[in-house]
């Protein structure tokens, strides 16, 4: 499985996720356009509504969000987004 996402179909789905300039779905804040190196992490990803290791489609689109990488990586397998971020204390 690791081997598509390196395919044609993958990277155009992740162009295209990116191309919408979407906020992050589990945070609501604005993914930069330009950070320095992809491990930033603020950095755009191509994140999963249904996770892939709970059976979400790796190419849908429907399953396709934009999100920050932090965001991505703390959310883990887990389904949901909005309601398992805790608020922000810097009003």
């Amino acid at each position: 499985m690791a081997g598509i996402r390196n395919g044609r179909p993958y990277r155009r789905l992740v162009a295209a996720q990116r191309a919408l300039g979407l906020p992050c779905w589990i945070c609501g804040h604005n993914i930069p356009e330009r950070v320095d190196g992809r491990r930033h992490p603020l950095a755009f990803t191509l994140d999963h509504l249904i996770p892939l290791s709970r059976g979400g489609d790796l190419l849908d689109p429907a399953n396709a969000r934009s999100a920050h990488r932090r965001c991505n990586s703390a959310r883990g397998n887990r389904t949901g987004g909005t309601s398992q971020v805790r608020a922000s204390r810097k009003w």
